[in-house]
This record gives C-alpha cells, sequence and structure tokens, in this order.
C-alpha cells in the first residue's frame, strides 16, 4: 500500500494579487520539500478536471451559488474581483477551483478502490476550502473542498459515517455549516479563539455531531494535544468513521504571521499519526487530507514534510 500525493501545476494560476497570504509560492514550497528523495515512495497524480466536477459540487453548494461564482470571473486581462474581502478570483481561478475539488474526488476513489494500492492521499491544493459555507465564499475559499469530497464518499461509495478533523489555526466554519444537521457526518476542530472567522465555541454542537477544541492565543504542543486526547479523539472513536478527512493547515505554526498558536513540526505530526490510528481502526486506514492554510513558506513546507512522512509510514 502506498500514499497518494494529488497537486497539479494549475494551482500556481490562481492569482490572488500582490501582498495576498495565500499566494503561488505556497505550491512552489511544498513542491521544493516533496522533491526530497525521502518522498520518493509517494504515489503522484495530477488532481483532475472531471466532466462531472460541477455536479459533484451540488452535494455541498446549491446550484445558483455555482452559477454566481462562474458569473464573477474576470475576462482575461481584467483584474481579480472579490468574492468577499479577503477572497480574490483572477481570469485564471476557475481551473484551479475545479481541480482543487476534483484532487478531493479522486483522493476519495483512490482510498475507496481496494486495487488502487492507495491507503492514504493529500491533496496538495489551492484554493483552500474549509471556510466557504454552503452559500458563501470567505476566508481564500470558493468552494469547500473537503465537504464536497466528505459528501462524495457517501454519495459515490456507500460511506455511512464520514469524519472530518480540522487543526488549521481558523476554525473550518464552512465544513461545520454544511455538515452542522447531519448526524452521520462528523467535524471536529482545534484552532485559536477569539480569531477569524469567530466561530467554534465549545457550545457549537450541531446535532451532536460537531466536537469544536477551542485554544487561546500562544498556546503550544502541550494543550493542542491534550484537546485531541480529552475531547476529540474519544468522540472520533466513538463515531466510528468508515472515512477520515482532515482538513490539513499549518498556520498554528510558532512561525505564521496570521495568528498566535506555538506549534512546531512535531506536533502536526503527532496529531496525524493519532488520526491515522483511527482510520486505521475503524476505516480500514482509508484517510484523505487535504491542504488548507499555512503562510509562512518555510514553516509550510517543513510542516507538510512532517505530516506527509507520518501519511507515508501509515500507509505502508
Amino acid at each position: 500500500m502506498s500514499t497518494l500525493l494529488i497537486t497539479h501545476p494549475s494551482f500556481l494560476d490562481h492569482d490572488t494579487g500582490p501582498g495576498h497570504p495565500e499566494r503561488p509560492d505556497r505550491m512552489r514550497a511544498i513542491d521544493k520539500v516533496l522533491s526530497h528523495e525521502m518522498f520518493n515512495g509517494l504515489k503522484r497524480e495530477e488532481a483532475p478536471l472531471r466532466e462531472d466536477v460541477e455536479e459533484r459540487i451540488a452535494l455541498a453548494h446549491p446550484p445558483r451559488y455555482i452559477a454566481w461564482i462562474k458569473s464573477r470571473r474576470p475576462q482575461p486581462g481584467e483584474e481579480p474581483v472579490r468574492l468577499d474581502p479577503d477572497t480574490p478570483l483572477s481570469s485564471k481561478s476557475w481551473e484551479p477551483a475545479l481541480r482543487a475539488v476534483g484532487a478531493g474526488l479522486h483522493a476519495i476513489d483512490e482510498v475507496f478502490d481496494p486495487s488502487s494500492g492507495v491507503k492514504n492521499a493529500f491533496a496538495q491544493v489551492r484554493p483552500c476550502g474549509h471556510h466557504a459555507e454552503h452559500e458563501r465564499a470567505m476566508g481564500f475559499c470558493v468552494f469547500n473542498n473537503i465537504a464536497i469530497a466528505a459528501l462524495y464518499a457517501r454519495k459515490r461509495h456507500g460511506a455511512q459515517r464520514v469524519a472530518v478533523v480540522d487543526f488549521d489555526v481558523h476554525h473550518g466554519n464552512g465544513t461545520q455549516d454544511i455538515f452542522w444537521s447531519d448526524k452521520d457526518l462528523f467535524f471536529a476542530s482545534t484552532h485559536q479563539m477569539p480569531l477569524y472567522p469567530g466561530t467554534g465555541a465549545l457550545s457549537e454542537t450541531g446535532v451532536g455531531n460537531i466536537w469544536n477544541a477551542p485554544l487561546r492565543p500562544n498556546d503550544g504542543g502541550e494543550p493542542f494535544k491534550q484537546a485531541f486526547e480529552s475531547r476529540i479523539l474519544p468522540a472520533l472513536r466513538n463515531f466510528a468513521p468508515d472515512v477520515v478527512l482532515i482538513s490539513a493547515g499549518f498556520d498554528a505554526h510558532k512561525d505564521d504571521p496570521l495568528a498566535n498558536l506555538q506549534l512546531a513540526e512535531p506536533d502536526f505530526a503527532w496529531a496525524t499519526a493519532k488520526i491515522a490510528d483511527v482510520a486505521d481502526a475503524h476505516a480500514g486506514g482509508r484517510l484523505v487530507s487535504m491542504l488548507e492554510g499555512g503562510y509562512n513558506l518555510a514553516a509550510l513546507a517543513r510542516s507538510v514534510a512532517a505530516h506527509v512522512g507520518v501519511l507515508m509510514r501509515a500507509g505502508q
């Protein structure tokens, strides 16, 4: 069995404009670190542009929202438009947005296919997705890549219980919004609070399927691990998922410019290993990780390397 890496050159074409933290250089930094020989064992494939992608997006977003995004696309040569104050859409953003969704769909297909030889996958994509609500783009996110992948696992592969664990420093409000009323969809999140987008309180529980574990500014590895051990992991084990997905944001790193948590690479590796253990125990090892935040390029590259290294060991 192996770990699948899914990405595509078009992710560089999503132009967020000068000074925007979610920039194409994030892809280049990850490409560089994952080109090291220690990652030669990765199975590598390109994120597809699927014919059914809009149909699959509609699992999480209504058709009128998809049509609105399409209508907002600038023409070639025009300046990017803003879907919200933080979320630019350039003339070349449509293909990367569709391929980011396609990466999650393809990862789900591969981990559910016993003939693929793939146990888990990492989707290195942009634009990111976890802030995109049912009918609202926000926080750099156009479509909710991971929620779409989760709902696709149920629709296409019959997964009855689907879990998403989010360790981005910002709360995954979009995934929570989409999962809110469905007891067979599990969402758990560690995140700094208070911080954008202002959601993620302990009291936000959905129908008993939402498990938030907010952290305080300047919390480091020990409070992060305690949040996992005391709240998220017991709930995840009790849920007994058929597949596990990770919203893998690395902006909780101590060097990240957008927040104030104090995590380091070993903390992300630890969390990845704990989640993979649950996937092994309940989901036949089926685990799909999708990139979210992380804006210090060196910290992002090191953190992704630690994360993918654990996935590779779990995938053997």
